[in-house]
């Protein structure tokens, strides 16, 4: 079986050239060598004749299986379409190819550039070997010496891990062909996978687990920490959503690039590290373009999904009352509508795991007409909803039942306080967004008053505005109560910035100005300091262990006095 051979840009060349192209097709190298000196002699004799660069690709018997005449002033690598590359392993291919040197015969050979170095680590291949070629006659005296065309080659590897420069490769210094003739290249081979795969022992994927690497980029007038903090955030989703974290990737950025979000350098370390961890799934802290997302899954080769389509992945897996699985629906939905065109075959990739959740491959794979139906109905219903909770607040009105609202960060521990100060049980779970589907419960106040206390779905930093839009009849709840118990994690590290992207939501809901109390819960786990330097940023704090059962007095009694204020027309009759 004889390999290809590819003519790109080459209308020069003679038919004796194309003839010597394709003998090299037949050419066999020893499978412990990277090359023999008659095959460098041979490519760098063909590329002097014709003045264009050659590049062949090799696999482990040696076998010629691809041979690209590029550009006379650009190699043209080829990508290695459908080579598969399993955890620990390169691909089983190296790519050798010409480099024509300037006119000046002295001119000194710099090795791969880093548009090849990158095809190294895209194609993940076992090595790169540049020849140099003079157009004068003579090799390049890279190590002061002289003598036939191919006598200078640079070889390159990848490398198990970075090296002290941070580098994901190796280039060693220019050597003669009979040096590189005489290079064991099994060996070579055999001693990185075996380092590839003891620094990665553990990269087998079970069926149906997703082993995730996260991606960040610092903006201009963004600190780094605080980036990092979101990718903790990030990983928390992720683990929520059923994935495991194998790495983080973060990028310095303007902004964000166009094409791919991250730089064309950095994708490319992207796709390595995908190879080197066996991820397969990429989580990036950001909402991507329809194009953003199909380029970078075309380059990394796994499924990419943004921060948005995990938290509406984790909505879909949460909801349990219909009401909550119809407003997920509709936010999904108009979240992917958009995205129809530009996601084209990529909506094959709907089989299974994180971002597929929820509509479905059956929902997806229809026309966009069928879908902007389904969104009209599942918006008819959403008013339907309103209507039925209207009413339920209607006859709470006429029972004279005052209205307290739970808000706050996700996972701050709204529905153990709801179930602390009302004896519920409502179901609590040490994850992001525990809590779709509000639930009401009645207490009774000190003064003998009975209460209504609603829990609602948790904020998060950068909620879809598709979720505030499809949560609307839920999170009427909020903008209707009488007043709000502001839920905050007191000992989460970031607990102002939580506080403040809390605030930002109220805002958007138009709900900032109600009466609020801010209730410092989890004060078990934070020293009084702390707590102390905390109430002094946040209206009418209470410092509460929901858990514990502490400070539970204090909050209900300072509930009754700001409902004493707000509404004291409300019939306070004993429960």
């Amino acid at each position: 079986m004889h390999g290809k051979l590819d003519l790109v840009n080459s209308k020069g060349l003679k038919k004796s050239e194309i003839q010597k192209l394709q003998r090299l097709l037949q050419q066999r190298v020893p499978a412990d060598k990277i090359l023999t000196i008659d095959l460098a002699e041979s490519l760098a004799e063909i590329s002097h004749e014709s003045g264009y660069p050659l590049s062949i690709v090799l696999d482990r018997r040696g076998q010629v299986v691809n041979i690209t005449v590029g550009s006379p002033t650009d190699v043209k690598l080829p990508e290695l379409k459908g080579v598969r590359v399993g955890p620990g392993r390169l691909c089983g291919h190296r790519i050798i190819y010409t480099h024509l040197a300037g006119r000046n015969a002295t001119a000194i050979l710099t090795g791969p550039s880093k548009e090849q170095l990158q095809c190294l680590a895209r194609n993940r291949l076992d090595l790169l070997a540049t020849i140099e070629v003079n157009p004068q006659g003579t090799f390049s005296r890279s190590h002061g010496e002289q003598g036939k065309l191919a006598d200078s080659i640079h070889i390159a590897h990848l490398l198990p891990g970075r090296d002290e420069q941070g580098m994901l490769w190796k280039v060693m210094p220019p050597q003669t062909a009979r040096k590189t003739e005489k290079e064991d290249f099994a060996e070579l081979i055999a001693a990185l996978e075996n380092e590839f795969r003891r620094l990665a022992p553990r990269l087998q994927i079970r069926e149906g687990e997703e082993r995730a690497i996260l991606v960040g980029v610092i903006m201009e007038g963004t600190d780094s920490w605080q980036v990092e903090d979101e990718l903790d955030e990030l990983s928390m989703l992720a683990r929520t959503a059923g994935a495991s974290v194998s790495a983080r990737l973060t990028q310095a950025r303007l902004k964000p690039d166009h094409r791919y979000f991250l730089g064309a350098g950095k994708v490319q370390e992207l796709a390595l590290l995908v190879q080197e961890l066996g991820a397969n799934l990429v989580i990036v802290d950001h909402e991507l373009s329809p194009n953003q997302q199909r380029n970078l899954e075309e380059v990394v080769g796994v499924k990419v999904i943004d921060r948005t389509e995990l938290i509406l992945d984790i909505f879909s897996k949460r909801a349990q009352t219909r009401e909550g699985k119809l407003q997920v629906e509709l936010a999904q939905l108009k979240y992917l509508y958009p995205r129809l065109v530009g996601k084209g075959t990529t909506l094959s990739r709907l089989g299974g795991g994180i971002g597929t959740r929820g509509p479905g491959e059956t929902k997806l794979e229809v026309d966009r007409r069928r879908i902007r139906d389904r969104i009209n109905l599942l918006e008819g219903e959403t008013v339907r909803i309103r209507s039925y909770r209207d009413t339920q607040r209607r006859h709470r009105s006429f029972q004279g039942l005052p209205t307290v609202a739970l808000t706050g960060y996700t996972n701050s521990g709204k529905s153990t306080l709801l179930n602390a100060l009302t004896k519920a049980e409502v179901f609590v779970e040490d994850k992001l967004f525990a809590t779709l589907d509000p639930a009401t419960r009645r207490t009774v106040l000190p003064d003998n008053s009975p209460v209504l206390i609603t829990d609602t779905v948790g904020f998060i930093k950068k909620l879809p505005t598709s979720l505030i839009a499809a949560f609307g009849a839920t999170l009427e709840e909020v903008v209707l109560a009488d007043m709000l118990i502001h839920v905050v994690d007191a000992s989460h590290p970031n607990v102002m910035e939580q506080i403040n992207s809390v605030y930002d939501v109220l805002s958007e809901l138009g709900a900032i100005e109600k009466p609020m109390i801010t209730v410092l819960n989890k004060a078990d786990k934070v020293r009084q300091e702390d707590l102390d330097w905390i109430a002094q940023q946040v209206p009418n704090p209470v410092v509460v262990s929901a858990v514990q059962r502490q400070g539970l007095g204090r909050l209900l009694k300072s509930v009754q006095d700001v409902l004493q204020e707000v509404c004291p027309e409300r019939n306070r009759s004993t429960a």
